[in-house]
């Protein structure tokens, strides 16, 4: 019985152990990760100083940018942050009805909607996004369609990234396990039924992580929607300040500024999302077991 116990105990004692060498290494890693962002960080910084260097054999001058064009129109270019969000967010939620549909669609056992889905997105891959915001905003016109800026680019986002999401809610569906579609049978459930409480609810649990990633790339192909000269979003705002200015290079540096700043908020915000959903997964195991 005593043997037993020191058994345990010295079990439990290279568990800590190796969990605490686990997490010094992972701590060393982001301390490691972090020295190198800082490395990298006044690299940049260095390149654009604006420093003439002779180091006697050869002179190097680094990029000079003008500040006072930075600070005066900084604020005005950020104005266009939330026109970017707004046209982010209008474009996913149609982009996420267009992909579960399509990926509904898909699985189908109708030859038309099959036939219907693959159309789509046969000819919206196609395409290059940029064409297909232009051809909203400038050719359907002709057809006596006429669409703001803004609306010609949330449909041709929504449509371009539709069909893009479309695989992963599908992958979702298809990852669910054939033993819940039994049981749910099982219990009398309608294939409607069936798809609406059990198969959907899990199928999106695990498309939300991808469909992050979708919505940060999103926010970035936004930029797109100033080839319509009418939407005051970061990228329209710049381009308008550096030509005026004949400052392209600064403008174009804040904007590509503002957008970084925007993909690093919502990368973060998309993983405290995937951690609360498998903090969620571990406890529903533990309570199952």
């Amino acid at each position: 019985m005593a043997a037993n116990k020191v058994s345990i105990g010295s079990y439990e004692e290279d568990l800590q152990r190796l969990l605490a060498e686990e997490r010094g290494q992972e701590l060393a890693q982001r301390v490691k990760m972090v020295l190198a962002w800082i490395v990298l960080l006044l690299v940049l910084a260095l390149l654009f100083s604006g420093l003439d260097v002779n180091l006697g054999f050869t002179r190097i001058k680094f990029i000079k940018l003008d500040i006072e064009f930075v600070k005066e129109y900084s604020p005005f270019i950020a104005e266009g942050a939330l026109q970017t969000i707004l046209i982010s967010i209008a474009s996913i939620i149609l982009a996420m009805v267009l992909a579960l549909t399509s990926a509904l669609a898909r699985l189908s056992n109708n030859p038309i909607a099959v036939a219907v889905s693959t159309f789509y997105i046969s000819l919206i891959r196609g395409t290059p996004l940029y064409l297909q915001v232009i051809f909203f905003f400038m050719a359907l016109p002709q057809m006596g369609i006429y669409l703001s800026g803004y609306w010609a680019g949330v449909i041709a986002l929504g449509l371009n990234y539709g069909a893009y999401m479309s695989e992963i809610f599908r992958a979702g569906i298809l990852a669910v396990g054939k033993g819940q579609h039994e049981a749910a049978t099982a219990l009398g459930m309608s294939p409607g039924q069936k798809m609406r409480h059990i198969v959907l609810p899990q199928a999106l649990r695990m498309a939300i992580p991808p469909i992050g990633n979708e919505y940060i790339a999103m926010l970035k192909d936004s930029s797109l929607v100033s080839a319509t000269g009418f939407v005051r979003e970061v990228l329209w705002r710049a381009q308008r300040v550096g030509r005026a200015n004949f400052r392209n290079l600064e403008a174009l540096i804040v904007a590509a500024f503002f957008y970084w700043m925007l993909t690093l908020v919502f990368t973060a915000i998309q993983a405290r999302i995937e951690a609360r959903f498998e903090q969620g997964e571990r406890e529903i195991k533990t309570i199952s077991h």
